[in-house]
């Protein structure tokens, strides 16, 4: 072997170690090291000595089982009606022929393109007080509480449980469809004995995705929750209205239990599913069946317009004079001067540009690297860096005030910052865009390394030329993915935030906790804005890029 070819090795393997050290480094920092934190914090007693008596406090206090029982009830109450109506959405859009199937798909978008919060919102204008259906009908419906909350969380999951049991009911293969019809299985008993156990692993992964998804959610709960206690806002009363962080790490780790214990099962459930997906399926192509398609277009139609009324109501609210005296056209809610006015929303497109383009980073080099290191070191990487979606938003967030505002450690600099926000808002979603970046890499030909490594090419210039525009696809649904949810994202960094530095979601919740419902929702429709702005640039370049790869198919093919 040449001494050119000895120093291009070892420049790859020095690379290598690079490209896996410095994420590892960031999330050890960012992630590991907080959650450390928190539980330290809710050992350390009030004289600084460690022990477990804040645990038996929490333990025997009323108003945290209060808090626990209102979360389970409501998490299960949720996880039922989202998987019901979710599932005949899902059934309606791959199994059954209707047209208008784009408007349901735009229906389920809108709620992963709007803060948590805006469901409550939406909800209080329809069902409050001074709501459109009370108005009209001359009801006296109290929103607040249990009911509320229920149903502005379940709107929130129903999308999640559509794309996991969509994604499924994909992969079904119509040729076993074909055979039980020649069979003469009528078609109830197809979905009894052929759809429903082929999708049972995506229905339980939807389950307990919503779960988890219900029981840390703090948006809607701050809204719409009014006395009815949960563990989400049960930590932000103990931390942000008491002062006693102690006691709030010790419900965070009390919340982080369940949610750890049903995001084993539900990776559990998704890796079955997967291990039973052939690779070999020819797509099911539905026929029109009125006895079936019509009552599943109106159901699935009525299921969509729910959720389109919450959120377009919190638009429109947004341009009346006065709700729900005037309905007059004004843009008077726009002129906000209160809580920062603009500024927030200008830092937040800041942030969460610098989340997008920093966590894209990252995870690239971080598969770069993983791909290239033995099976065992790089499974143990990957589990760890899948750790990160098993904590909430707003344990993160509580483990990052007790982490970054202590000045015993030299980190204390990043609190208060832009800097930090986005670092939360990355390590937040670390897990869906280091998956989504590991699947477009374990796609990835060897061949082209190779040819690339036999013309002499290092690691550097190969990650560049050749690996990077072949994942480029998934580097972009990264990105966008992450800039979105930065835009939106609330319980992570509602600690973080200071009378300086403020961000969008929480300016919402503020001007909403003020009286100035119309304001909120006038705030709320320019988040929504910026980010379908975003949602169309990144189907625009995608489309670019897939047009693209045809075209030098084709090239390559004649």
């Amino acid at each position: 072997m040449s001494e050119l070819s000895i120093k291009r090795l070892d420049g790859d393997k020095l690379l290598t170690i690079v490209c896996v050290v410095v994420p590892l480094i960031a999330l050890t920092l960012f992630f590991i090291y907080p959650m450390f934190t928190v539980f330290l914090r809710s050992i350390t007693l009030a004289d600084g000595s460690l022990g477990f008596e804040n645990y038996m406090q929490t333990l025997t206090s009323s108003g945290f089982w209060r808090a626990t029982q209102h979360s389970i009830l409501m998490g299960f109450t949720t996880m039922v009606f989202s998987l019901v109506l979710g599932f005949i959405i899902a059934l309606g859009l791959h199994r059954c022929a209707f047209r208008g199937k784009w408007i349901i798909r735009i229906a389920i978008i809108m709620p992963l393109l709007a803060p948590s919060l805006v469901q409550a919102l939406g909800l209080i204008f329809l069902l409050g007080r001074n709501g459109v259906i009370n108005r009209v009908f001359g009801l006296d419906l109290d929103i607040y509480g249990f009911w509320g909350l229920t149903i502005a969380n379940t709107l929130y999951a129903i999308p999640q449980v559509v794309m996991i049991i969509g994604a499924s009911l994909v992969l079904l293969d119509a040729r076993t469809y074909e055979a039980a019809e020649i069979m003469g299985a009528k078609p109830l008993r197809q979905f009894r004995d052929l759809t429903l156990p082929a999708i049972f692993f995506a229905l339980l992964n939807a389950a307990f995705v919503v779960f988890i998804v219900t029981i840390t959610d703090f948006g809607n709960a701050a809204v719409i929750g009014g006395d009815y206690s949960v563990l989400a806002t049960e930590i932000y009363t103990q931390v942000v209205g008491l002062r006693n962080f102690n006691m709030g790490a010790v419900v965070g780790i009390m919340l982080l239990l369940p949610t750890v214990v049903s995001y084993y099962i539900e990776r559990k459930a998704m890796q079955r599913q997967q291990g039973g997906v052939s690779g070999d399926i020819q797509a099911f192509v539905p026929s029109f069946t009125p006895r079936r398609d019509i009552p599943m277009a109106a159901a699935c139609f009525f299921i969509a317009a729910m959720i389109l009324a919450v959120v377009a109501i919190v638009v429109y609210a947004s341009f009346v004079k006065l709700w729900p005296y005037n309905f007059d056209f004004t843009l008077k809610h726009f002129d906000i001067t209160i809580a920062g006015g603009y500024s927030s929303l200008w830092i937040t497109i800041a942030i969460s540009l610098g989340a997008a383009v920093g966590g894209t980073f990252l995870i690239f080099i971080l598969s770069l690297g993983l791909v290239r290191l033995p099976a065992a070191i790089s499974q143990t990487i990957q589990v760890l860096a899948a750790m990160p979606a098993a904590v909430p938003g707003i344990v993160l967030g509580l483990a990052y005030i007790l982490t970054f505002n202590s000045t015993s450690t030299p980190l204390y600099m990043l609190y208060g910052t832009a800097t930090l926000i986005a670092v939360i808002n990355f390590y937040h979603y670390h897990t869906q865009a280091f998956l989504t970046v590991m699947t477009g890499f374990r796609q990835f030909p060897t061949a082209l390394e190779e040819a690339s490594g036999s013309l002499g090419a290092g690691l550097g210039h190969t990650a560049i030329k050749v690996i990077a525009p072949f994942v480029s696809p998934m580097l972009v649904s990264v990105f966008f993915f992450l800039f979105m949810r930065s835009m939106v994202t609330l319980s992570a960094v509602v600690f973080l935030t200071t009378p300086q530095l403020d961000v969008a979601a929480v300016t919402i919740m503020r001007l909403d906790d003020a009286g100035l419902t119309s304001q909120a929702a006038a705030f709320s429709t320019c988040v929504m804005l910026v980010v379908c702005i975003a949602l169309g640039i990144m189907k625009l370049i995608l489309s670019v890029q897939s047009r693209r790869t045809r075209h030098s198919s084709k090239e390559i093919a004649s």
